[in-house]
């Protein structure tokens, strides 16, 4: 009978160097905030990501975040779902003409605290910051010529960055990457 030939094992630091590839591998693998997808494991294999379908070409996204908690080049952006006739407000003066259920948008118009969504989204200085078919939606200051917002504003198109209590949407506010106006579903 022949004697069975037992293979060598890895040395050591061979199998530290396989294992660190590995790694760095697994570590590449998962989409950052903002990035288009198609099915939630595209943004995270864990599931603390998650596709939103309904942007064009999919946005990798966190639901339901507060201030301080999205990651890294990303921040809290709220939404309101639904059109709402409610009351006019000024935006930063205590609730003003708002009930107790409702809160002043940045666009001056009292909306239900129930109506509130939110979601982790890439920032931005510019629109050059975000993937194609999406713009950089900043604070903006003043209304236009024709008394309304600038398109492409988070007054006029949406949005409203959730900051640390007390601090209030400006012109020094982050921008982030949304879908632009003239793709948006």
């Amino acid at each position: 009978m022949w004697p069975v030939k037992v293979s060598p094992r890895m040395p050591p630091l061979m199998r530290y160097f396989v294992l660190i590839a590995l790694a760095s591998l697994a570590a590449g693998c998962g989409y950052e905030i903002g990035q288009s997808c198609i099915v939630d494991t595209d943004c995270s294999a864990d599931g603390s990501r998650v596709c939103d379908i309904s942007e064009p070409s999919g946005y990798c996204t966190i639901l339901g975040c507060d201030y301080n908690t999205c990651p890294d080049n990303s921040e809290c952006v709220r939404f309101y779902t639904g059109a709402f006739a409610n009351e006019p407000c000024q935006y930063g003066v205590s609730n003003g003409a708002c009930s107790y259920d409702e809160e002043c948008s940045l666009a001056g118009q009292c909306v239900p605290r129930a109506a509130e969504i939110r979601y982790c989204m890439a920032t931005c200085s510019s629109n050059g910051d975000c993937r194609d078919g999406y713009e950089c939606r900043k604070f903006n200051d003043g209304l236009g010529s024709n008394g309304a917002f600038q398109a492409g504003s988070m007054q006029e198109d949406g949005g409203e960055v959730v900051l640390t209590p007390g601090d209030l949407d400006d012109s020094t506010t982050q921008g982030f990457c949304a879908p632009a106006e003239s793709t948006a579903g």
